[in-house]
């Protein structure tokens, strides 16, 4: 039976991006990433291509790229194109025997699934890689000689000034360019302030939300922090059982991953607990930009910048491959993480900090944005929509803001979906995952479905297996 694209030779997009390189540009580059597809049998005779715009959007490239391509295959017979069937390998396209291959001087490496629905990851083929390249080249042609020598462990001025504008204005954070240390990440900003044993700015317990991502407790496990898990209700972490905690880390603006701000009551508590204990709240802002059916959510720094560490990156608003972040410190912390950073930078390219503060700067960070927000919402509403129809019994939550929603799930049935779904190559993830091992499985059963990493042509196929993995009511 004929493959589709989306069902079986998606798999190969991936391999089409590693693949395009070689002499003779993009158009040689993705002529031979085809031909050598369907030699080798990856691309199976009757396998439909996807249609130039699609192919196109996936792999960055202009249409006519994709078009010559096949034309140039189809002449050669590896391809054959029919008035209203589509582009397809050719039935006589018969891939090499085994004995004719050449031997793979490495192994290969492992295919990923079929339907990605993984939370934490932005769609990679909306990168904007037209304006970024843009920023970059002004970015690089403006920058002083002094720029391509050892980095500043605080981040490039330029970048700093350009967040210090950007924050104020869309996440209502206050601060100044001498208060914002560049990092490479969350993560790396979380080895910083905690460092290994005693020698960390900050020192535990640490209060942390009862769910959110184990990466992040593993690592502070690592530098000898005890986090100590505060439960979750409608109005988010109970901080009111703050107690003997030096810091707690919270996603207030969208809690991770099961959705919702913190209460105004609560967010005003944390600054009053903090304030009396000499304390300090750890600010998660993970995905403040993405707002859909709401008032947007201004920082908890706003509310006491000495009493508040706030973190973000753009790995969910541009890309994590960027590994570019910044903590806005109190003014006693700011030394105290330089000296933890080291005499320079190394971990964010400074080019990328001049390219992102051009970008920032130049308007063009908003304008992505405001086009993904557009994408990410329709997404969302898809998903909705199909759940509606195919799996009524299932409840949907957190779907307000970021690019992940929660599915819940008749008790005892989320370890099965998950099964079946993994059997269906569908990747996603589980409410039990996020759970800190102290805290009470308070959330129920449950999926954290991402919305935003699925390629846009594949995106309705992976909702249709979703739906059909679900429990029945």
């Amino acid at each position: 039976m004929t493959e589709s694209w989306v069902n079986s030779a998606q798999r190969i997009g991936a391999d089409l991006h590693l693949e395009l390189s070689g002499p003779g540009g993009r158009r040689a580059a993705l002529t031979r990433a085809l031909r050598e597809a369907v030699r080798s049998g990856r691309l199976a005779p009757g396998t439909r291509l996807p249609p130039y715009r699609s192919l196109a959007a996936d792999l960055g490239v202009a249409r006519n790229t994709v078009a010559d391509a096949y034309a140039e295959l189809v002449a050669e017979g590896w391809l054959t194109a029919r008035q209203g069937s589509g582009t397809q390998v050719a039935d006589r396209a018969e891939p090499l025997c085994r004995a004719e291959r050449t031997p793979a001087k490495t192994p290969p490496r492992a295919r990923g699934p079929r339907h990605d629905l993984r939370q934490g990851t932005p769609d990679a083929s909306a990168f904007p890689r037209a304006a970024w390249s843009a920023c970059y080249r002004r970015a690089l042609g403006a920058a002083p000689n002094e720029a391509f020598g050892p980095g500043d462990p605080a981040g490039r001025r330029e970048l700093r000034e350009a967040l210090t504008g950007y924050l104020a204005r869309a996440r209502g954070v206050r601060t100044e360019p001498d208060r914002i240390v560049v990092c490479s990440g969350f993560a790396h900003a979380l080895r910083l302030l905690f460092g290994q044993g005693a020698g960390g700015v900050l020192r535990g317990p640490l209060g942390v939300e009862a769910y959110g991502l184990e990466f992040h407790r593993g690592l502070l496990a690592t530098a000898g922090v005890r986090t100590v898990p505060l439960p979750l209700d409608e109005d988010g972490a109970r901080v009111d059982l703050l107690e003997r905690e030096r810091a707690v880390l919270l996603t207030p603006a969208h809690q991770f991953p099961t959705g919702g701000p913190l209460h105004p009551e609560r967010r005003a508590g944390v600054i009053d607990w903090a304030r009396a204990r000499g304390a300090v709240v750890l600010e998660d802002d993970y995905d403040g930009e993405f707002r859909y059916d709401r008032r947007p959510v201004g920082a908890l720094q706003g509310l006491d910048p000495e009493r508040v560490i706030h973190l973000g990156s753009v790995s969910k608003s541009l890309s994590p491959a960027l590994r570019l972040g910044w903590m806005v410190l109190p003014e006693r912390y700011v030394e105290p993480v330089l000296a933890a950073k080291g005499e320079r930078e190394a971990w964010a390219s400074v080019l990328d900090q001049l390219a992102l503060a051009e970008f920032i700067v130049s308007g063009a960070y908003d304008r992505h944005v405001r086009r993904m927000r557009q994408r990410y919402r329709r997404r969302r509403d898809r998903l909705v929509a199909a759940l509606a129809v195919h799996a009524p019994q299932v409840a949907v939550t957190g779907i307000a803001a970021g690019l992940h929603a929660v599915l819940r799930l008749p008790p005892g049935t989320e370890r099965s979906t998950l099964k079946a779904a993994a059997w269906q190559g569908v990747a996603l993830d589980g409410l039990a995952a996020f759970r800190h091992p102290e805290a009470e499985a308070t959330a129920g059963d449950g999926l954290v479905v991402g919305y935003a990493a699925a390629a846009e042509h594949a995106y309705g196929a992976a909702l249709e297996a979703l739906c059909g993995v679900l429990p029945p009511g």
